[in-house]
């Protein structure tokens, strides 16, 4: 940020009545707010698919892999969230919340049955990347495969 900028500073300690679109007024489990879908790069050598098993080993931490690319889902839940699902700063709330489109969200189809690929890397499914690895095979290819 150059000098030039300058940061307002809002009190939200005063709360406005707060209009929520229709389609998340529905929405009682506030999904889109209880995690972050970060977009990685397809995995493709034995170092990505490590370095995702290390990922994926931690709690509340998943792979998917949908029409758009391969995503590291991690299931938390926002600290702005109040009671009933609502927003706390719904009028300050930063950027990639405004920008969200819910044109078609997990209210409408969830990410495991959205994706061609959804897991945590169960011991399994580890050993199946390991041999298709040792293999040859294209693993970022697969579709549903990997499911415990």
């Amino acid at each position: 940020m150059n000098s030039g900028n300058k940061i307002e500073f809002v009190d939200i300690t005063e709360r406005k009545a707060v209009t929520i679109d229709k389609k998340c007024a529905r929405c009682k489990k506030s999904i889109c707010c209880s995690s972050i879908n970060q977009k990685i790069p397809a995995p493709k050598s034995i170092y990505d698919f490590d370095h995702l098993l290390w990922q994926v080993s931690h709690e509340n931490v998943n792979i998917f892999k949908d029409a758009d690319g391969w995503f590291l889902h991690i299931h938390t839940v926002c600290e702005h969230l109040g009671d009933h699902g609502v927003c706390q700063i719904y009028e300050e709330r930063p950027m990639v919340c405004r920008e969200y489109d819910n044109e078609y969200c997990e209210f409408d189809e969830s990410i495991e049955e959205a994706s061609e690929f959804f897991s945590p890397l169960t011991n399994s499914s580890k050993n199946i990347v390991k041999q298709d690895l040792k293999n040859g095979t294209n693993v970022s290819k697969r579709q549903g495969t990997l499911e415990a």
